[in-house]
């Protein structure tokens, strides 16, 4: 009974820690934002003086046009992809699906920046359209966001009856019209949920503002806060950045609700019904060629040519299109120079993060997980609504909360300001909702039987845990971790808004090259991270095969 009573009493502090954190993130981050100076206080000043400013709206605005372009054309290819692997009978979908889990962990920043070799009004291969402009930004999140749309519209594709589409065929509606009026309306409060989810995530994003639109002063939210947190001149204004981030922060909460409010609305659209339930295919005859032309566009428009030019582009001394000068011009002097400290030190950091990030998270999640389906603690559901909040943070929101933090609070306990642990912090807090997800998802294929037949002969909950629960979540573990550590590996808005020349990341390093006009150099940093992440991106993609194709515990 001690030993039952002792592990409980372990996760329910984890848990209580963590959510204690994540709470006192955002409510240092609300009171900076009526603070000035020395936390004096200002109270409105901070919201005045943030929105009297021009600049502001024009910031939000470019914000919100580059969420709803990249939103717009991440569903019009990973819905479509997601119908055909889902709903039809297309040869070769484990193929497309892996397609879809590479493009989704190709780090941001090195999709950018072959968009911008390719598309640049003055150096781009090509001249379709201008990719220096928030809607050429907009089309290019929307290609690297389409894997998540494919992902979140996907499951529930996979979960509806088509005996309501084959009585539309009956009656005589065509395909199209049958996905029109009848697929679309049941599907309609999931997909409006990924929607919202997609906006939030573009609407935050840091890494093609930061590489495209920087050098061009077009701003979005995250670059604006960026540039008042790190002025190129004066002192940081964290008031009007707080001020900004509470306003944009109670927007994305309101956004959540409404998607929490639509997943429950949803149970009024279901159509699976027990065991009589079996899903069918629908035979594309002669439309395969078309589905697969239209996959195979997205695969080499949104993956493979930019990854190409920047790889043509790193073995070059300065940005040129291909040509038999060109070519007399390659060399391996920018991998040659990558032999310096300053790549070391930042790959070192990055592995650093990319070891003890997921290994906190998933502990973290765990506990939650556990107290929320394992216990009878009263407030197990607020706290698993506190490890979702994150969720709803755009990263740049995180990142200003954890700096204002530890610049103001934790320094009095230990200065993690400008080392790599500030940056360990942020990545945990910022991804334990993605890690409670994933642990909640799989506990909850685990039937509470096996655990109470171990209890009544005798084992303590440790051994519970250690023997059966944690094996039988192995799998959903296993690649929580290879996707956390990928996250961690690839992620740019949190490393450049904590950097410091101590704790510089791979990503944060490729970044720095590009400001200061090592846009090649950059290019090979690119490749050769690219190509360490190689294998983990190659497992995910098998494991998560397998899980798709496995039944469920």
């Amino acid at each position: 009974m001690d030993a039952d009573r002792s592990f409980v009493a372990v996760a329910g502090t984890l848990a209580a820690g963590g959510a204690t954190l994540i709470l006192c993130l955002l409510a240092i981050l609300l009171l900076q934002s009526f603070a000035g100076d020395g936390w004096q206080w200002t109270w409105t000043s901070n919201y005045v003086g943030a929105f009297t400013e021009p600049q502001t709206y024009r910031v939000l605005w470019n914000s919100i046009e580059l969420a709803v372009i990249a939103t717009a054309l991440a569903f019009f290819f990973g819905l479509p992809i997601a119908w055909l692997v889902e709903r039809t009978n297309l040869r070769g979908k484990a193929t497309v699906v892996a397609v879809m889990l590479v493009s989704i962990l190709v780090p941001g920043f090195a999709s950018a920046m072959g968009w911008l070799f390719l598309l640049h009004p003055k150096i781009g291969l090509f001249h379709l359209f201008n990719v220096v402009s928030v809607a050429g930004m907009g089309v290019i999140m929307g290609f690297q966001l389409a894997p998540v749309a494919f992902l979140m519209t996907g499951s529930v594709l996979r979960a509806m009856d088509r005996q309501l589409e084959e009585a539309a065929f009956t009656a005589g509606a065509p395909p199209l019209e049958t996905i029109r009026r009848v697929v679309l309306p049941l599907a309609r409060p999931a997909l409006v949920s990924a929607a919202i989810y997609v906006f939030i995530i573009a609407f935050g994003t840091f890494d093609v503002p930061a590489i495209i639109g920087w050098s061009n002063r077009i701003f979005t939210f995250s670059t604006y806060i960026f540039l008042q947190t790190n002025p190129q001149a004066g002192l940081p204004d964290y008031g009007r950045a707080g001020a900004l981030s509470v306003a944009v922060l109670i927007a994305a909460l309101a956004l959540t609700v409404w998607t929490r409010y639509l997943s429950l609305d949803a149970q009024r659209y279901a159509v699976v019904t027990g065991k009589a339930y079996q899903p069918r295919l629908l035979s594309l005859g002669r439309w395969t060629y078309v589905a697969y032309a239209f996959v195979a566009f997205y695969l080499v428009a949104g993956i493979i040519l930019p990854l190409a030019v920047v790889v043509w582009e790193s073995f070059l001394p300065f940005v040129q299109a291909p040509s038999p000068a060109a070519f007399s011009h390659l060399t391996m002097a920018n991998y040659a120079a990558l032999g310096g400290d300053a790549f070391f030190s930042s790959l070192a950091n990055s592995v650093i993060l990319m070891t003890l990030v997921p290994l906190i998270v998933l502990v973290f999640s765990f506990a939650f997980t556990w107290i929320g389906f394992r216990t009878r603690f009263r407030g197990r559901t607020l706290l698993d609504g506190i490890a979702f909040l994150p969720h709803a943070v755009p990263s740049v929101i995180m990142a200003v909360g954890v700096i204002i933090f530890s610049l103001y609070f934790l320094k009095y306990v230990v200065n993690i300001y400008g080392t790599i642990w500030i940056m360990v912090f942020a990545f945990a807090a910022t991804w334990i909702s993605y890690g409670t997800r994933m642990t909640n998802a799989s506990l909850l294929q685990l039937h509470r039987e096996l655990e109470e037949s171990a209890a009544i002969g005798g084992a303590s909950t440790w051994a519970i845990v250690r023997e059966i629960v944690l094996p039988l979540m192995s799998r959903g573990l296993l690649l929580a971790w290879i996707y956390l550590v990928i996250l961690s590996g690839r992620e740019l808005t949190l490393s450049v808004m904590l950097t410091t020349p101590g704790n510089t990341t791979v990503p944060a390093f490729v970044w720095t090259n590009w400001l200061t006009g090592g846009l090649t150099r950059g290019a090979a940093v690119t490749i050769c991270y690219l190509l360490c992440l190689s294998p983990l991106i190659v497992g995910y993609s098998y494991l998560m095969n397998r899980t798709k194709q496995s039944p469920a515990l």
